[in-house]
């Protein structure tokens, strides 16, 4: 049902609800969630498995269904017992679909800098501010939103809150015309004096909004990584397809060797990042110490790949490639946006770096192999005395 409904919602940018009833359908929605809130039992690796195939007919489509794991983590990681319990079993079941509010006008890439506030008004929050590019907006019956609600502390400034459809003072602003992932809105959500239960802030307490959110971000970043996967994936078998049919000087140019030294480039990026997702997915499952970093690997190596791919495939359609009557030149204008939402990839490289400086700790043992500036001896320096002690 995907692929052939994949350029009409393209065109249309309209929520394809037919293709959300058919995941329901066929049980698909809460892989991710533990089967005591109602889900499969499955972890970030089901999720991201799920996503690739559903991205490599439709971007739109694998974002439509991932984006409910980016909303619902912070509740699964960080709520408490009871808002599990109300939340998940709906998601898991695909009657509610919920989203995620970090992002505003001013704070981006800086998440900590975020401006939408929420006072304790003492048996309800009162919130007050506007979030940007909240993906599935307007479908959603459920936002994770992060609001500052104490901003004296440095620690402990932002909450998560679970804000529904329908509260009072909650609206949906303007619709995003998109590059790409069209079929799946994303919108301005206006908070004015939204009123909001008290046991709606998220996990046990006030102020662990921002260490929730970094939560989510790790746990969903395989999945915008998986995203890619299937986008170069999908582009690179139309790419194979078209270059077998495709005649020029009387054979298929996938005879050419420049086109299969092209194929064949695009075929190892594809499989190297598939085997980092999968890796840093099964990382998340298992609770590892590293996952920060290898999430971050993951996400900023396959979305560079499925752009460098799908750019790759749309050259090798040619002008056809260029034209909206062909399938390709959509899975580059889907491409895109990987590299940009749940942080740019000059964001991953950052955290890969800040990762790696953190870990040097734990190579101290090859210090005495760097000569250092202010350490005159060399290792040629090291050998020579070790030699004329050992000679001695």
């Amino acid at each position: 049902m995907v692929r052939p409904k994949a350029a009409h919602y393209d065109r249309v940018q309209e929520y394809p609800w037919e293709i959300r009833d058919a995941l329901h359908e066929a049980g698909l929605f809460g892989v991710w969630i533990p089967k005591e809130y109602g889900g499969h039992g499955g972890g970030v690796l089901d999720l991201c498995l799920v996503v690739e195939e559903l991205s490599r007919a439709c971007g739109g489509v694998g974002v439509l269904f991932a984006v409910n794991a980016l909303g619902s983590f912070p509740i699964l990681l960080g709520g408490t017992d009871e808002q599990r319990a109300k939340y998940l079993p709906d998601i898991a079941h695909g009657k509610r679909l919920i989203a995620f509010g970090l992002s505003e006008r001013n704070a981006g890439s800086d998440a900590g800098g975020v401006a939408t506030n929420a006072s304790d008004e003492g048996d309800h929050w009162l919130i007050n501010g506007d979030k940007k590019w909240t993906t599935n907006g307007g479908a959603a019956d459920i936002y994770s939103i992060f609001a500052v609600t104490d901003p004296t502390s440095r620690s402990r400034r932002i909450s998560g809150i679970i804000v529904e459809k329908g509260d009072e003072g909650f609206e949906i602003g303007r619709s995003e015309d998109k590059m790409g992932i069209r079929c799946v809105p994303v919108v301005e959500c206006h908070f004015r004096d939204c009123r909001v239960p008290k046991d709606r802030i998220l996990g046990a307490r006030a102020g662990m909004g921002f260490k929730h959110a970094m939560m989510t971000l790790d746990n969903a970043r395989p999945g915008v990584a998986a995203q890619a996967v299937g986008l170069a994936q999908g582009a690179l078998d139309l790419a194979t397809v078209y270059t077998t049919q495709r005649v020029q000087f009387g054979k298929s140019i996938s005879s050419f060797q420049m086109v299969q030294a092209m194929l064949a480039d695009m075929a190892a990026q594809v499989e190297a990042a598939r085997q980092l997702v999968y890796a840093a997915a099964r990382a998340c499952d298992a609770g590892a110490k590293n996952v920060t970093k290898l999430a971050a690997c993951a996400k900023l190596f396959a979305t560079d790949v499925a752009m460098k791919v799908t750019t790759d495939a749309v050259q090798l359609f040619g002008g056809y490639g260029y034209m909206r009557d062909y399938p390709i030149e959509k899975y580059m204008r889907d491409a895109k946006i990987t590299q940009i939402y749940e942080g740019t990839n000059q964001v991953q490289r950052m955290v890969v770096a800040r990762n790696l400086v953190k870990e040097a700790g734990r190579l101290d043992h090859l210090k005495a192999f760097i000569p250092l500036p202010d350490h005159p001896n060399t290792i040629a320096d090291q050998e020579r005395s070790e030699a004329a002690t050992a000679g001695a």
